[in-house]
């Protein structure tokens, strides 16, 4: 059996809707030690797949002590309930965010560049110190036909005039359908931090025009300046079997996916 929290969310939901064997966990806002013990405990689950977080950067940067109470706070709360229960954990690309080079981004080069990056790179450390078997997975800006949930790919398809995309920004964007298709390798994971999502040889500037392109949309799209790149080498998840789409290839299975194109 399967606990996941934050069922709900874009990603849990896709997990609840794909996977079999899940259960969802109740809301944990405001929810204390005893009360995660409890929901872990009852759940009979021998895996926990914690998906809840403020995620939104802004918010995050406006009350730090909300982003750090559902950032840091519940999953290490999860991580002391869990025991001997496998604990996936989903960080984000952002602990790249205050890295100079340009990349691609190993799994040691981190420098977080915000208070949300921050609290997710500490969740990691606290979260292994307490389960070294946990696994961490530092997943990119996903996106599937979500007609409720923006995201890069439903910002494209609604596109009326105009894009703004950097040709000198490099980052992995990854198909929310390709993430669950991977759980079931990730559960045999070893704890550790992992990339997590597809890689890229190409700028979001040319990504979007090829998707523009493939979508036959007739809107501009502007080079702006770069900001920075959050560009990661998955080779570790890779050695594990874990395998995605490159960025492209993802749009274009997505879109086919729901008929935007012909396969």
């Amino acid at each position: 059996m399967i606990l996941i929290t934050g069922a709900n969310g874009f990603v849990g939901h896709k997990i609840m809707e794909m996977c079999e064997d899940t259960v969802a966990a109740p809301s944990l806002r405001n929810i204390t030690q005893e009360g995660i013990n409890r929901i872990i405990g009852e759940s009979d689950a021998d895996v926990i797949i914690h998906t809840a977080a403020i995620s939104d950067i802004g918010a995050c940067q406006a009350d730090p002590d909300a982003s750090y109470y559902a950032n840091v706070h519940i999953p290490v709360c999860i991580a002391k309930a869990a025991k001997n229960k496998k604990l996936i954990c989903f960080s984000s690309d952002q602990v790249y965010s205050g890295c100079n080079d340009e990349g691609p981004y190993l799994e040691d080069m981190v420098k977080p560049g915000n208070i949300y990056a921050e609290h997710k790179l500490e969740m990691e450390q606290r979260v292994l110190e307490i389960n070294p078997n946990a696994v961490m997975l530092r997943a990119e800006w996903m996106y599937d036909y979500n007609l409720k949930k923006s995201n890069y790919f439903m910002n494209l398809v609604n596109a009326k005039e105009m894009v703004s995309f950097s040709s000198r920004q490099f980052r992995g964007i990854t198909y929310l359908k390709e993430v669950v298709e991977n759980m079931e390798k990730v559960i045999s994971l070893p704890g550790n931090v992992y990339n997590f999502g597809s890689e890229t040889t190409k700028s979001m500037y040319d990504i979007t025009q090829q998707l523009i392109d493939l979508l036959g949309k007739k809107v501009k799209l502007e080079d702006i300046p770069a900001r920075h790149n959050l560009w990661m080498n998955c080779d570790k998840a890779k050695k594990h079997d874990i395998k995605f789409s490159s960025a492209i290839d993802g749009l274009i299975k997505c879109a086919a996916d729901y008929g935007l194109i012909q396969k």
